[in-house]
């Protein structure tokens, strides 16, 4: 029932791919884009596939639970929304948070290595990445326009790999679409 009310509408899944992927290349051909100007340029990208994806989620057909592509487009339009109205607030904010992950991971990694090295061989490896998981943090946390650009990059190619398995993900449900009589 699912699989055929996406089939029906499989081109919203192929409009959604091209729209990452698009957004991705762009982002690779303009790295050193401000952050202001790469926060608005995620903005439009977040509000648009929020868009298709609420189009996808309500349109056609008899209503099959699809509440799920409903909340990434309500959550994609209101992350586009936010980034236009506090976009210097929404780039600090954001690479604040990767550089604390980043951190945090580091730091849980190298306790989980000390507990573990008993139990484990080459627990020296460990160790080594979450250090240089904490030395990343500490970098992105203090540098955040070096953070903004290693994000550009991430976000990139997250939105072409992305598009890429929507645009897949499309055409197989294009080949799932009933027969027409």
């Amino acid at each position: 029932m699912i699989l055929q009310a996406l089939a029906k509408k499989w081109w919203l899944l192929l409009l959604r791919g091209i729209v990452a992927v698009l957004f991705g290349i762009l982002a690779f051909a303009w790295p050193g884009l401000t952050l202001v100007t790469l926060v608005i340029f995620y903005g439009a990208y977040a509000l648009v596939d929020g868009i298709v994806a609420l189009a996808a989620a309500f349109g056609g057909g008899e209503m099959t639970p699809r509440w799920w592509l409903a909340i990434v487009g309500i959550t994609g339009i209101a992350a586009g929304l936010v980034t236009f109205y506090w976009p210097g607030i929404t780039a600090l904010v954001l690479i604040t948070l990767i550089g604390a992950w980043i951190l945090a991971h580091g730091v849980m990694e190298i306790i989980g290595a000390i507990k573990l090295r008993n139990e484990i061989d080459d627990e020296w490896l460990l160790i080594l990445s979450g250090l240089l998981s904490v030395v990343v943090g500490i970098v992105v946390l203090a540098q955040p326009g070096a953070g903004a650009l290693a994000l550009v990059w991430l976000i990139a190619g997250y939105a072409v790999a992305f598009g890429i398995l929507m645009i897949a993900l499309s055409l197989r449900l294009k080949s799932h679409r009933p027969a027409l009589p």
